[in-house]
């Protein structure tokens, strides 16, 4: 009698299964017994069919496996879903270990009854090993590339912070030697520009470091650019022209005044450094309705637009692909950190905006800030403050507290200082009339946050600001406390100052 076609079908099937090499494919019982072994079965876990069929698969899972219920695990998810996928670790008859691809398939008959298991397995160590070979490799380029840019930056920050000093004490020593007014003058307006791109890097470093949470509040950006003119205009040489064009009317915006004027520096000072010695520089500020996808990464609506536009050497596509990238400059050593354009992008990211780049090679550059618009008028910002409050500073720098009583008493406070908490502590029950407590945060002895709690603990109503050169988002991880009060980052200046006594 001649076997049937489905007969030979099925032995050629199982011929082809058997004879496979690369694949252990093999046949479990309903309990998980072996019942079949392959060729490739064979192959890679070394087991003959006489030595494997009739044992229970669990014996190719490692202890911990097997302590965990791993193979009946497998089993019931094969049962209950139709498949089980995994990979993970298997153990050869010699007791080395592969790491494996298995798939477990439950075999039905037509009524539905399980007969067992189609399981196959395969060994991908190989592939595992040149994965994580890979990955090392990858991590070791970015720990170079990260030692790379950190060096970078060092060597950017000693140059800029050597020659800010310079200018700082040569401008010293020539009004100590001058009597001529117009040469004290100019060598004051060189030593604030100086401290200003001082102030500038020091918050490049701190955003860097950490994400600095930014205080945002509507605030009239035209308002806030004009009171910061002056300073935006000396970052210019004479020959260089700042050209302003402010329209009238404009929505507010949610902005961090401090960071939007750190940000206009910023870009002044790249178009500055753009130009050869002469030129115009284009700040713009105007409000914009947007259509959908009419700016990548804005919904359509009404945003106020920021433009900065220089007259420069221009930037290569190449140069405009990596602007925005971190310690990626241009400039010769010395010039720049590579920080101030990711810096300002950092701070569109979180204010909901978007920044912009045009650019041709020998026609200059535009940079565009989007600020979402804030419907409604908001309050007004900075003004005068005259009021005869009394004010007691605590620093324990005697420079540093002898500039801020000329500060406070400039802006009409009666001040009284102390150099440490327990001082301190003392001025305020002598003068109980003290309304204002102003003090720096990190002090040998009692902390500014030590102070005020104890300050505010025998005088409720003391209103109590902390002024810190630390990043406050560290400063809040290290010192929760520091929540109670206003906080005001160093070096701050006298606009700055206003706006937060002004919120007391």
């Amino acid at each position: 009698m001649q076997p049937s076609v489905d007969a030979i079908e099925a032995e050629r099937f199982r011929q082809f299964i058997m004879g496979v090499t690369d694949y252990a494919i093999y046949m479990l019982s309903p309990q998980g017994v072996v019942v079949t072994w392959n060729a490739g079965a064979q192959h890679f876990k070394g087991y003959h069919p006489d030595e494997i069929i009739g044992q229970h698969f669990s014996m190719f899972y490692t202890e911990e496996d097997r302590a965990g219920g791993r193979p009946a695990y497998a089993l019931d998810v094969a049962r209950s879903t139709g498949k089980f996928e995994d990979e993970g670790w298997r153990v050869r008859k010699d007791g080395s270990r592969f790491w494996a691809s298995v798939v477990i398939d439950p075999i039905l008959n037509p009524e539905g009854e399980l007969l067992g298991f189609a399981k196959i397995t395969r060994d991908i160590t190989e592939r595992r090993v040149a994965a994580e070979q890979l990955e090392k490799a990858r991590e070791q380029l970015f720990q170079s590339q990260k030692l790379e840019a950190i060096g970078k930056l060092t060597g950017g920050i000693a140059h800029d912070f050597n020659n800010l000093l310079n200018v700082i004490t040569n401008g010293l020593e020539l009004m100590r030697l001058s009597r001529d007014p117009a040469t004290v003058s100019k060598a004051i307006d060189t030593m604030s520009r100086a401290a200003q791109r001082g102030a500038s890097l020091t918050q490049q470093l701190l955003a860097f470091a950490r994400q600095q949470p930014l205080r945002q509040e509507p605030h009239d950006a035209g308002r806030v650019i004009r009171s910061f003119e002056a300073v935006l205009r000396r970052a210019l040489p004479d020959d260089m022209r700042l050209l302003l064009q402010l329209q009238a009317d404009l929505p507010q915006a949610m902005l961090d005044p401090t960071q939007f004027e750190s940000a206009l520096l910023n870009l002044v000072v790249n178009a500055r450094d753009a130009m050869d010695g002469r030129g115009e520089v284009l700040l713009d500020l105007a409000a914009v309705t947007l259509a959908d996808g009419e700016v990548e990464r804005l919904a359509a609506g009404r945003y106020l637009r920021v433009l900065v536009r220089d007259s420069g050497t221009g930037m290569t596509p190449e140069t405009m692909a990596r602007a925005v990238e971190p310690f990626f400059t241009t400039k010769e050593i010395g010039k720049g950190t590579g920080l101030g354009l990711s810096q300002v992008y950092g701070l569109m990211q979180q204010c909901g905006g978007t920044l912009t780049l045009e650019s041709r090679v020998g026609e200059g550059s535009t940079v565009s800030l989007y600020f979402p618009a804030v419907a409604g008028d908001g309050a007004g910002e900075e003004g005068a403050i005259a009021r005869a409050e009394k004010v007691l500073l605590v620093d324990d720098q005697p420079d540093v507290l002898e500039t801020a009583v000329s500060l406070f008493d400039h802006l009409g406070y009666e001040v009284l200082s102390a150099d440490n908490g327990a001082q301190a502590l003392d001025t305020l029950r002598r003068n109980p009339d003290i309304a204002i407590l102003f003090s720096d945060v990190v002090m040998p002895g009692m902390s500014g946050v030590d102070l005020g709690k104890a300050a505010r603990a025998e005088f409720p109503q003391l209103k109590v600001v902390l002024a810190s050169g630390f990043v406050q988002t560290a400063l809040r991880e290290e010192m929760p406390d520091i929540g109670q009060f206003e906080l005001i980052a160093k070096p701050y200046r006298l606009s700055e100052l206003i706006r937060t006594l002004k919120t007391l």
